[in-house]
């Protein structure tokens, strides 16, 4: 009986949508300083120095390993391509706003494709020690007007699991540095202020390439795939995910209103496409890739992560997008997302459909106007110009340079 009455809820609730939305128009701008936040132009706000550094810190590390092309964490890779060739950048390092160090730390794979984040601190020790002895620029600022991409799990705690993150804590030499980075986490050791949060890297070209028709019907209710247990590294599954995986496993495994599995369909794409809303719930870290692809296939991203910092937050108004799920509220997910009006639904997804929006979340080659690389350089030309008691007095030294780990002190 109560399988039928789930059953009708969803048809009587797919009939309503679709007649709404023959009656809306299919996109709509976000209204406000959002809106004119996402379409802002960083050309001639900033100038980016970008140190010539060995290829040993990024190229030869690609070559010993292309897959890192097309990794979560390839933005490290796309970014210092992107800089290479952006008006924004300037030869001259006397004019520039912000110094940018090409390091591809989390270009580091396991044969199974997981990044090993434990060299990273050395490789980017010795990058800091080079171009500090080479150039004037750090010495002046101990990095206060440089920045890093550093899109690993926890960003510079540079570790996979959080209370080992928590423990080493963001790399010493890098405390005074902006820090771009997908981890974001309200209250977090692994977070500093005036960091920028930016989208994992999902392959454009691929997304783009499995579109299906804009009139295609919503037909699934709530779309999942991954994993719900980590097995091998947290058996109990209380741990991983903070236990948010598994209650939505154990609460809505039979439920005909959830098209959840752990199994990852050749579909995956195109049944993303068919989903009202998709279900973005934390892991080992509080981000994954499924916030980007459900942002570009317009599915409406449930977020169960609590604390979470999202990707641009100044400019992509997350509250009218997305449904937000506390993580203890997870067994209350059919209620929850059944309660939502029907018109509440539609305008998320005409918002979703705005082009700007998807574009924001990407980091195409080449480069796109309004895209992720844009957002970036629009974060960093928010925070100029830069105070001047950023400048040290001569002789002065803030940063602990033998702080941290031993092990991380070791040559690269």
């Amino acid at each position: 009986m109560r399988k039928w009455f789930w059953g009708f809820l969803f048809i009587a609730f797919g009939f309503v949508c679709s007649i709404a939305a023959e009656r809306n128009p299919r996109t709509e701008r976000i209204s406000g300083s959002a809106g004119d936040v996402l379409e802002d132009d960083p050309v001639g706000r900033l100038k980016v120095y970008v140190y010539e550094l060995p290829s040993k810190y990024n190229k030869k590390i690609l070559q010993k390993d292309p897959r890192c092309l097309s990794h979560m964490f390839a933005a490290e890779i796309y970014m210092h391509r992107f800089l290479l060739s952006s008006p924004v950048r300037t030869l001259n390092p006397e004019e520039a706003d912000w110094f940018y160090t090409p390091i591809y730390a989390t270009c580091d794979l396991t044969p199974t494709g997981l990044p090993l984040p434990f060299k990273s601190p050395r490789m980017v020790r010795s990058a800091i020690q080079l171009i500090s002895s080479s150039w004037p620029y750090w010495n002046r600022t101990e990095g206060a007007d440089h920045f890093f991409v550093v899109p690993h799990d926890f960003g510079a705690c540079f570790h996979y699991q959080e209370e080992k993150a928590i423990e080493r804590g963001i790399l010493p030499i890098l405390q005074r540095a902006t820090l771009v980075q997908t981890f974001g986490q309200r209250n977090h050791v692994c977070l500093n202020e005036g960091s920028i949060t930016i989208p994992p890297y999902a392959p454009p070209l691929k997304m783009q390439a499995r579109q299906i028709p804009l009139d295609t019907p919503r037909s699934i209710f709530v779309y999942f795939r991954g994993l719900f247990y980590d097995v091998n590294n947290d058996p109990e599954g209380g741990y991983y995910a903070r236990g948010a995986r598994a209650a939505v496993w154990e609460n809505f495994k039979n439920n005909p209103l959830f098209d959840i599995s752990t199994e990852h369909p050749t579909t995956y794409y195109e049944d993303m496409q068919r989903a009202i809303f998709c279900l973005c719930p934390l892991g080992w870290a509080p981000w994954s890739p499924r916030l980007v692809e459900a942002v570009v296939f317009g599915c409406i991203p449930v977020i169960i992560a609590d604390d979470i910092v999202l990707p641009f937050a100044d400019a992509i108004p997350w509250e009218e997008i997305g449904v937000f799920v506390a993580e203890e509220d997870v067994p209350k997910l059919d209620t929850i997302l059944t309660s939502i009006p029907p018109e509440v639904i539609l305008r998320k997804q005409r918002l979703l459909a705005n082009p700007s929006m998807k574009r924001a979340m990407l980091f195409p080659q080449p480069a796109l106007p309004g895209d992720a690389f844009h957002q970036i350089l629009n974060g960093l030309a928010r925070k100029l110009p830069h105070q001047k008691s950023i400048y040290l007095k001569p002789g002065e030294k803030i940063l602990n340079w033998t702080a941290g780990p031993v092990g991380d002190l070791k040559p690269w």
